[in-house]
């Protein structure tokens, strides 16, 4: 999800719920203590250097259970990030959120709750780095319904 998008959908809600993959949710005294903009500009496995933005919320909890965020609030926030730190609309937002340690989210909406998605590292250069492309995956079953040696069969 991008600035653009979550702006859209806050300005549609009457209040914010943020949900973990494991499906709790946010506690609803939650805060967000940051929003900014992240630069990495890094050298991937096969040489090639990279550059990646994205917007930075940091979610966080404290004791204080009087004051919730309220959507138009948030836009609020959203806003003057983007005008001090020069935040464009179509960033992708990133959620920092501690559990046990900070993890870091996508974001996804269902149509109530924003849904803080699980991210997963990756190799970038595959084709650059030495690492094999996955093997065609077939039963053994299914190489009994074709000849072994058919150019199809994938066998040889």
């Amino acid at each position: 999800m991008n600035l653009s998008e979550i702006k859209s959908k806050l300005s549609e809600l009457s209040t914010i719920a943020f949900q973990l993959p494991n499906g709790d949710l946010v506690p609803r005294h939650f805060h967000v203590t940051e929003v900014g903009k992240v630069t990495k500009h890094f050298i991937d496995c096969g040489g090639t250097v990279r550059n990646e933005e994205v917007v930075n919320f940091q979610l966080w909890e404290a004791n204080d259970y009087d004051h919730r965020l309220h959507p138009e609030k948030l836009i609020q926030i959203i806003e003057l990030s983007q005008f001090k730190l020069g935040i464009a609309d179509d960033l992708e937002i990133e959620v920092e959120y501690q559990e046990t340690t900070i993890g870091k989210y996508g974001l996804d909406f269902d149509g109530n709750h924003f849904l803080l998605t699980t991210k997963m590292t990756d190799c970038l250069a595959k084709d650059n780095c030495g690492i094999p492309p996955e093997k065609l995956k077939v039963k053994i079953a299914d190489l009994n319904k074709q000849p072994c040696c058919a150019p199809e069969s994938n066998c040889c």
